[in-house]
Protein backbone atom coordinates (compact mmCIF):
# COMPACT_ATOMS: atom_id res chain seq x y z
CA UNK A 1 0.00 0.00 0.00
CA UNK A 2 1.67 3.54 -1.21
CA UNK A 3 2.11 5.99 1.80
CA UNK A 4 4.20 9.25 1.58
CA UNK A 5 7.18 8.76 2.88
CA UNK A 6 6.33 11.75 5.22
CA UNK A 7 3.72 10.47 6.76
CA UNK A 8 4.88 6.92 6.80
CA UNK A 9 7.71 8.36 9.36
CA UNK A 10 5.74 11.21 11.29
CA UNK A 11 3.38 8.20 12.05
CA UNK A 12 6.14 5.78 13.28
CA UNK A 13 7.43 8.93 15.50
CA UNK A 14 3.38 9.46 16.92
CA UNK A 15 3.57 5.73 17.78
CA UNK A 16 7.00 4.98 18.83
CA UNK A 17 8.03 5.29 22.97
CA UNK A 18 10.00 8.35 23.81
CA UNK A 19 13.46 8.25 25.19
CA UNK A 20 12.29 11.62 27.09
CA UNK A 21 8.63 10.81 28.95
CA UNK A 22 7.95 14.31 29.27
CA UNK A 23 7.36 14.75 25.69
CA UNK A 24 4.69 12.08 26.07
CA UNK A 25 3.27 13.98 28.75
CA UNK A 26 3.49 17.10 26.98
CA UNK A 27 1.77 15.56 24.11
CA UNK A 28 -0.87 13.72 26.64
CA UNK A 29 -1.69 17.54 27.86
CA UNK A 30 -2.22 19.14 24.19
CA UNK A 31 -4.62 16.38 23.26
CA UNK A 32 -6.53 16.72 26.38
CA UNK A 33 -6.22 20.41 26.49
CA UNK A 34 -7.54 20.95 22.91
CA UNK A 35 -10.03 18.09 23.16
CA UNK A 36 -11.72 20.41 26.41
CA UNK A 37 -11.33 23.48 24.51
CA UNK A 38 -13.38 21.98 21.83
CA UNK A 39 -16.45 20.39 24.03
CA UNK A 40 -16.43 23.91 25.63
CA UNK A 41 -16.61 25.28 22.25
CA UNK A 42 -19.25 22.92 21.10
CA UNK A 43 -20.95 22.70 24.06
CA UNK A 44 -21.70 26.65 24.79
CA UNK A 45 -22.61 27.18 21.46
CA UNK A 46 -25.24 24.86 21.73
CA UNK A 47 -26.33 26.61 24.63
CA UNK A 48 -26.29 29.89 22.94
CA UNK A 49 -28.45 28.22 19.95
CA UNK A 50 -30.92 26.96 22.92
CA UNK A 51 -31.97 30.10 24.13
CA UNK A 52 -31.79 31.83 20.60
CA UNK A 53 -34.80 29.28 19.36
CA UNK A 54 -36.42 29.10 23.34
CA UNK A 55 -36.88 32.70 22.95
CA UNK A 56 -37.82 33.07 19.29
CA UNK A 57 -40.32 30.49 19.65
CA UNK A 58 -41.65 32.34 23.19
CA UNK A 59 -41.82 35.61 21.73
CA UNK A 60 -42.82 34.46 17.72
CA UNK A 61 -45.90 32.47 20.06
CA UNK A 62 -47.49 35.77 20.59
CA UNK A 63 -46.02 38.24 17.51
CA UNK A 64 -47.23 37.69 14.22
CA UNK A 65 -44.08 37.25 11.40
CA UNK A 66 -46.44 40.02 9.38
CA UNK A 67 -48.58 42.83 10.35
CA UNK A 68 -51.02 44.38 7.71
CA UNK A 69 -52.57 47.54 8.76
CA UNK A 70 -54.82 50.02 6.69
CA UNK A 71 -53.89 53.54 6.75
CA UNK A 72 -57.38 54.74 8.76
CA UNK A 73 -57.73 54.02 12.49
CA UNK A 74 -59.81 50.53 11.12
CA UNK A 75 -59.16 48.17 8.26
CA UNK A 76 -61.84 47.76 6.59
CA UNK A 77 -62.91 45.07 4.46
CA UNK A 78 -60.49 42.66 6.50
CA UNK A 79 -62.38 39.27 5.06
CA UNK A 80 -61.28 40.21 1.60
CA UNK A 81 -57.77 41.33 2.36
CA UNK A 82 -57.18 37.84 4.49
CA UNK A 83 -58.09 36.24 1.22
CA UNK A 84 -55.78 37.80 -0.78
CA UNK A 85 -52.59 37.19 1.35
CA UNK A 86 -53.61 34.02 1.76
CA UNK A 87 -52.89 33.33 -2.00
CA UNK A 88 -49.34 34.63 -0.83
CA UNK A 89 -48.05 30.25 -0.91
CA UNK A 90 -45.37 31.79 2.32
CA UNK A 91 -48.67 32.55 4.60
CA UNK A 92 -49.73 30.03 6.51
CA UNK A 93 -52.93 31.76 8.47
CA UNK A 94 -54.22 35.22 8.63
CA UNK A 95 -56.17 36.75 11.63
CA UNK A 96 -57.45 40.11 12.11
CA UNK A 97 -56.95 41.73 15.44
CA UNK A 98 -57.81 44.79 17.64
CA UNK A 99 -54.89 46.16 19.89
CA UNK A 100 -55.20 49.00 22.05
CA UNK A 101 -53.53 50.59 25.77
CA UNK A 102 -55.83 50.40 28.67
CA UNK A 103 -55.91 50.38 32.30
CA UNK A 104 -57.48 47.53 34.55
CA UNK A 105 -58.63 47.50 37.85
CA UNK A 106 -59.25 44.31 39.86
CA UNK A 107 -58.26 44.77 43.53
CA UNK A 108 -55.32 46.67 42.54
CA UNK A 109 -54.51 48.46 39.22
CA UNK A 110 -52.36 47.89 36.66
CA UNK A 111 -51.55 49.34 32.98
CA UNK A 112 -52.52 46.44 29.77
CA UNK A 113 -52.24 45.99 26.42
CA UNK A 114 -55.62 44.77 25.36
CA UNK A 115 -55.62 42.81 22.28
CA UNK A 116 -59.17 41.49 20.62
CA UNK A 117 -59.15 38.34 18.80
CA UNK A 118 -61.52 36.08 16.72
CA UNK A 119 -61.13 32.99 18.79
CA UNK A 120 -62.12 30.42 15.64
CA UNK A 121 -58.87 32.74 13.79
CA UNK A 122 -56.12 33.31 16.12
CA UNK A 123 -54.52 30.30 16.16
CA UNK A 124 -53.88 30.39 13.06
CA UNK A 125 -51.18 33.20 14.01
CA UNK A 126 -50.37 32.65 17.58
CA UNK A 127 -49.80 30.23 20.26
CA UNK A 128 -52.22 31.45 22.71
CA UNK A 129 -54.60 28.70 23.01
CA UNK A 130 -52.14 26.01 23.92
CA UNK A 131 -50.24 28.30 26.88
CA UNK A 132 -53.83 28.58 28.61
CA UNK A 133 -52.85 27.76 32.06
CA UNK A 134 -56.68 28.02 33.02
CA UNK A 135 -59.86 28.37 31.17
CA UNK A 136 -60.27 28.07 26.96
CA UNK A 137 -59.70 30.90 24.65
CA UNK A 138 -63.21 29.84 23.27
CA UNK A 139 -64.85 30.80 26.05
CA UNK A 140 -64.86 34.54 24.08
CA UNK A 141 -67.45 35.23 22.50
CA UNK A 142 -69.01 38.20 21.51
CA UNK A 143 -71.22 40.32 23.56
CA UNK A 144 -70.06 38.41 26.76
CA UNK A 145 -67.41 40.33 27.76
CA UNK A 146 -65.08 38.31 28.80
CA UNK A 147 -61.38 38.77 29.02
CA UNK A 148 -58.29 36.42 29.50
CA UNK A 149 -55.09 37.76 31.45
CA UNK A 150 -51.19 37.21 31.83
CA UNK A 151 -50.47 34.94 34.54
CA UNK A 152 -48.51 37.88 36.28
CA UNK A 153 -50.99 40.73 35.02
CA UNK A 154 -53.60 38.61 36.89
CA UNK A 155 -51.22 38.20 39.91
CA UNK A 156 -50.67 41.97 39.78
CA UNK A 157 -54.85 42.90 39.52
CA UNK A 158 -55.06 40.20 42.33
CA UNK A 159 -58.14 38.16 40.68
CA UNK A 160 -58.63 34.66 39.20
CA UNK A 161 -60.63 32.89 36.88
CA UNK A 162 -64.22 34.08 37.62
CA UNK A 163 -63.71 37.56 39.50
CA UNK A 164 -64.22 40.74 37.77
CA UNK A 165 -61.95 43.79 36.59
CA UNK A 166 -62.76 46.85 34.53
CA UNK A 167 -61.04 48.47 31.70
CA UNK A 168 -60.81 51.60 31.43
CA UNK A 169 -59.56 53.30 28.25
CA UNK A 170 -57.54 56.26 27.95
CA UNK A 171 -60.35 57.91 25.83
CA UNK A 172 -63.30 59.87 27.50
CA UNK A 173 -67.02 60.30 26.57
CA UNK A 174 -68.79 63.13 26.84
CA UNK A 175 -72.60 63.00 28.65
CA UNK A 176 -75.28 65.49 30.48
CA UNK A 177 -72.34 65.51 33.67
CA UNK A 178 -69.76 65.92 31.83
CA UNK A 179 -66.34 64.63 30.53
CA UNK A 180 -66.34 60.66 31.75
CA UNK A 181 -63.55 58.13 30.92
CA UNK A 182 -65.03 55.03 28.96
CA UNK A 183 -65.06 51.93 30.68
CA UNK A 184 -66.43 48.37 31.19
CA UNK A 185 -66.69 45.56 32.95
CA UNK A 186 -65.01 42.44 32.20
CA UNK A 187 -64.96 38.73 33.98
CA UNK A 188 -62.15 37.04 33.50
CA UNK A 189 -62.24 33.64 31.75
CA UNK A 190 -58.75 32.15 31.52
CA UNK A 191 -55.11 32.75 32.64
CA UNK A 192 -52.56 32.35 29.86
CA UNK A 193 -48.61 32.23 30.68
CA UNK A 194 -46.24 32.23 27.89
CA UNK A 195 -43.01 32.79 29.83
CA UNK A 196 -42.16 36.14 28.47
CA UNK A 197 -42.87 39.31 30.85
CA UNK A 198 -43.61 41.52 27.85
CA UNK A 199 -46.69 39.51 27.20
CA UNK A 200 -47.64 37.70 30.83
CA UNK A 201 -47.28 40.97 32.86
CA UNK A 202 -48.94 43.46 30.49
CA UNK A 203 -51.16 41.95 28.38
CA UNK A 204 -55.07 40.56 28.23
CA UNK A 205 -57.29 39.47 25.22
CA UNK A 206 -60.75 39.93 25.16
CA UNK A 207 -63.02 39.37 21.95
CA UNK A 208 -62.73 41.45 18.69
CA UNK A 209 -66.28 42.47 18.83
CA UNK A 210 -66.25 43.42 22.49
CA UNK A 211 -62.81 45.58 21.84
CA UNK A 212 -64.70 47.40 18.99
CA UNK A 213 -67.68 48.45 20.70
CA UNK A 214 -65.02 49.70 24.36
CA UNK A 215 -63.02 51.28 21.87
CA UNK A 216 -65.91 52.64 19.30
CA UNK A 217 -64.29 51.21 15.89
CA UNK A 218 -65.45 49.86 12.93
CA UNK A 219 -63.18 47.26 12.25
CA UNK A 220 -59.76 46.07 13.61
CA UNK A 221 -56.81 47.32 13.74
CA UNK A 222 -55.17 45.13 11.61
CA UNK A 223 -54.44 41.67 10.28
CA UNK A 224 -51.78 39.14 12.01
CA UNK A 225 -49.73 36.93 9.72
CA UNK A 226 -48.36 33.29 10.35
CA UNK A 227 -45.19 32.56 7.49
CA UNK A 228 -43.35 28.93 6.69
CA UNK A 229 -40.64 30.89 7.41
CA UNK A 230 -40.14 34.00 9.56
CA UNK A 231 -36.87 35.01 8.01
CA UNK A 232 -38.40 35.68 4.95
CA UNK A 233 -41.14 38.21 6.50
CA UNK A 234 -39.48 41.12 5.37
CA UNK A 235 -39.67 40.38 1.56
CA UNK A 236 -43.19 38.80 1.97
CA UNK A 237 -44.00 42.06 3.27
CA UNK A 238 -42.89 43.52 0.93
CA UNK A 239 -44.29 41.64 -2.00
CA UNK A 240 -47.87 41.71 0.19
CA UNK A 241 -47.34 45.44 0.04
CA UNK A 242 -47.34 45.66 -3.62
CA UNK A 243 -50.23 43.56 -4.19
CA UNK A 244 -52.80 45.56 -1.64
CA UNK A 245 -52.05 48.99 -2.65
CA UNK A 246 -51.60 52.14 -1.09
CA UNK A 247 -54.52 51.90 1.15
CA UNK A 248 -52.41 49.19 3.25
CA UNK A 249 -49.04 49.50 5.07
CA UNK A 250 -47.11 45.80 5.81
CA UNK A 251 -44.61 45.57 8.91
CA UNK A 252 -42.76 42.48 9.65
CA UNK A 253 -41.39 41.14 13.12
CA UNK A 254 -38.04 42.23 12.48
CA UNK A 255 -38.73 45.49 12.76
CA UNK A 256 -39.65 45.17 16.77
CA UNK A 257 -37.23 42.70 17.74
CA UNK A 258 -34.54 42.75 15.18
CA UNK A 259 -32.14 44.50 17.93
CA UNK A 260 -32.84 41.61 20.11
CA UNK A 261 -31.76 38.60 18.07
CA UNK A 262 -29.05 40.81 16.88
CA UNK A 263 -27.52 41.01 19.76
CA UNK A 264 -28.10 37.64 20.65
CA UNK A 265 -26.05 36.40 17.59
CA UNK A 266 -23.46 39.28 18.38
CA UNK A 267 -23.14 37.60 21.77
CA UNK A 268 -22.52 33.94 20.10
CA UNK A 269 -19.96 35.32 17.79
CA UNK A 270 -18.39 36.77 20.39
CA UNK A 271 -18.44 33.77 22.63
CA UNK A 272 -17.36 31.73 19.51
CA UNK A 273 -14.07 33.94 19.35
CA UNK A 274 -13.62 33.80 23.15
CA UNK A 275 -13.44 30.07 23.55
CA UNK A 276 -11.64 29.69 20.35
CA UNK A 277 -8.79 31.50 22.14
CA UNK A 278 -9.27 28.61 24.72
CA UNK A 279 -8.68 25.70 21.68
CA UNK A 280 -5.89 28.19 20.75
CA UNK A 281 -3.99 27.77 23.81
CA UNK A 282 -4.66 24.06 23.68
CA UNK A 283 -3.39 23.75 20.04
CA UNK A 284 -0.33 25.76 20.52
CA UNK A 285 0.64 23.38 22.98
CA UNK A 286 2.31 20.75 20.42
CA UNK A 287 4.88 24.00 19.56
CA UNK A 288 6.34 23.01 22.91
CA UNK A 289 5.47 19.45 22.11
CA UNK A 290 7.40 19.45 18.84
CA UNK A 291 10.34 21.59 19.66
CA UNK A 292 11.31 18.99 22.33
CA UNK A 293 10.65 16.42 19.97
CA UNK A 294 13.06 18.28 17.14
CA UNK A 295 15.43 18.55 19.86
CA UNK A 296 15.24 15.34 20.89
CA UNK A 297 15.21 13.54 17.06
CA UNK A 298 18.26 16.06 15.89
CA UNK A 299 20.42 12.87 14.88
CA UNK A 300 17.19 10.87 12.94
CA UNK A 301 17.00 14.26 10.77
CA UNK A 302 20.50 14.50 10.26
CA UNK A 303 20.51 10.88 9.06
CA UNK A 304 17.18 11.16 6.86
CA UNK A 305 19.09 14.53 5.73
CA UNK A 306 22.35 12.65 4.72
CA UNK A 307 20.35 9.84 2.64
CA UNK A 308 18.80 12.63 0.61
CA UNK A 309 15.68 13.43 2.27
CA UNK A 310 14.97 17.48 1.60
CA UNK A 311 13.85 20.23 4.10
CA UNK A 312 10.68 20.46 3.00
CA UNK A 313 10.30 16.68 3.81
CA UNK A 314 11.61 16.84 6.66
CA UNK A 315 9.08 19.89 7.35
CA UNK A 316 6.39 17.81 6.65
CA UNK A 317 7.17 14.41 8.65
CA UNK A 318 6.73 17.00 11.94
CA UNK A 319 3.58 18.53 10.50
CA UNK A 320 2.15 15.32 10.10
CA UNK A 321 2.95 14.56 13.52
CA UNK A 322 1.61 17.61 14.95
CA UNK A 323 -1.50 16.97 13.31
CA UNK A 324 -2.19 13.75 13.82
CA UNK A 325 -1.90 15.16 17.70
CA UNK A 326 -4.30 17.33 17.17
CA UNK A 327 -6.98 15.56 15.40
CA UNK A 328 -6.42 12.77 17.90
CA UNK A 329 -7.58 15.94 20.11
CA UNK A 330 -10.47 17.51 17.86
CA UNK A 331 -11.98 13.92 17.65
CA UNK A 332 -12.28 13.36 21.22
CA UNK A 333 -13.84 17.22 21.87
CA UNK A 334 -16.41 15.94 19.18
CA UNK A 335 -17.52 13.30 20.44
CA UNK A 336 -17.18 14.43 24.27
CA UNK A 337 -19.23 18.05 23.03
CA UNK A 338 -22.00 16.28 20.64
CA UNK A 339 -22.67 14.27 23.70
CA UNK A 340 -22.87 16.69 26.27
CA UNK A 341 -24.67 19.64 24.05
CA UNK A 342 -27.55 16.53 23.05
CA UNK A 343 -27.89 15.41 26.90
CA UNK A 344 -26.97 18.67 28.67
CA UNK A 345 -30.88 19.38 29.27
CA UNK A 346 -31.29 15.66 30.55
CA UNK A 347 -28.29 16.38 33.03
CA UNK A 348 -28.43 19.26 34.05
CA UNK A 349 -32.06 18.20 35.63
CA UNK A 350 -30.47 15.06 36.91
CA UNK A 351 -27.72 17.42 38.83
CA UNK A 352 -30.48 19.74 39.87
CA UNK A 353 -32.85 16.58 40.96
CA UNK A 354 -29.56 15.07 42.55
CA UNK A 355 -27.75 17.88 44.58
CA UNK A 356 -31.16 19.89 45.36
CA UNK A 357 -29.75 23.21 43.65
CA UNK A 358 -31.39 25.40 40.70
CA UNK A 359 -29.59 26.48 38.35
CA UNK A 360 -31.79 28.61 36.57
CA UNK A 361 -34.81 29.10 38.99
CA UNK A 362 -38.33 29.85 37.78
CA UNK A 363 -38.78 32.37 40.20
CA UNK A 364 -36.25 34.76 38.29
CA UNK A 365 -35.88 33.57 35.17
CA UNK A 366 -38.82 32.50 32.43
CA UNK A 367 -36.37 29.52 30.94
CA UNK A 368 -35.94 27.19 34.20
CA UNK A 369 -34.27 24.57 31.66
CA UNK A 370 -31.15 24.70 30.32
CA UNK A 371 -31.76 24.80 26.52
CA UNK A 372 -29.49 22.73 23.81
CA UNK A 373 -29.60 23.15 20.34
CA UNK A 374 -26.86 21.46 18.58
CA UNK A 375 -26.61 22.44 14.72
CA UNK A 376 -23.57 20.80 12.88
CA UNK A 377 -23.01 23.84 10.75
CA UNK A 378 -21.38 25.13 14.00
CA UNK A 379 -19.82 21.46 14.57
CA UNK A 380 -18.03 21.68 11.12
CA UNK A 381 -17.03 25.78 12.05
CA UNK A 382 -15.17 24.77 15.41
CA UNK A 383 -13.64 21.20 14.03
CA UNK A 384 -12.15 23.60 11.14
CA UNK A 385 -11.26 26.43 13.44
CA UNK A 386 -9.36 23.75 15.88
CA UNK A 387 -8.16 21.80 12.73
CA UNK A 388 -6.33 25.18 11.44
CA UNK A 389 -4.79 26.06 14.95
CA UNK A 390 -3.68 22.68 14.89
CA UNK A 391 -1.02 23.54 11.32
CA UNK A 392 -0.49 26.90 12.38
CA UNK A 393 0.89 25.39 15.68
CA UNK A 394 3.35 22.43 13.56
CA UNK A 395 4.65 25.37 11.44
CA UNK A 396 7.21 26.69 13.73
CA UNK A 397 8.47 23.41 15.04
CA UNK A 398 8.83 21.75 11.64
CA UNK A 399 10.66 24.60 10.32
CA UNK A 400 13.16 24.74 12.77
CA UNK A 401 13.67 20.80 12.08
CA UNK A 402 14.11 21.62 8.56
CA UNK A 403 16.72 24.08 9.28
CA UNK A 404 18.59 21.68 11.06
CA UNK A 405 22.33 20.99 10.24
CA UNK A 406 23.22 17.53 9.53
CA UNK A 407 27.18 17.76 10.44
CA UNK A 408 26.14 19.77 13.72
CA UNK A 409 23.82 17.22 14.80
CA UNK A 410 25.94 14.27 13.94
CA UNK A 411 29.06 15.74 15.91
CA UNK A 412 28.81 14.43 19.03
CA UNK A 413 27.32 11.61 18.08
Amino acid sequence: MFRPLEFFIGLRYTRAKRRNHFISFISLVSILGIAVGVTALITVISVMNGFDQELKSRILGMVAHATVEGIDESVHGWQQAIERVETNPHVLGAAPYVEREAMLQGGRVSGAIIRGVLPDYEPKVSEIDRKMKEGKLDDLVAGGFRIVLGSELAMKLGVGVGDFVTVITPEVSTSPVGVQPRFKRFKVSGIFEVGMQEYDGAMAVVHMQDAETLYRLDGPSGIRLRLDDMFLAYSVARDLSGQLGQSYMVSDWMQGHSNFFKAIAMEKKVMFLILSLIVAVAAFNLVSTLVMLVTDKQADIAILRTLGQSPRSIMGVFMVQGVLVGTLGIFLGVGFGVLLSLNLTAIVRWIEHTFGVAFLSADVYYISELPSDLQWSDVSWITLTAFLFCILATLYPAWRAARIDPAAALRYE
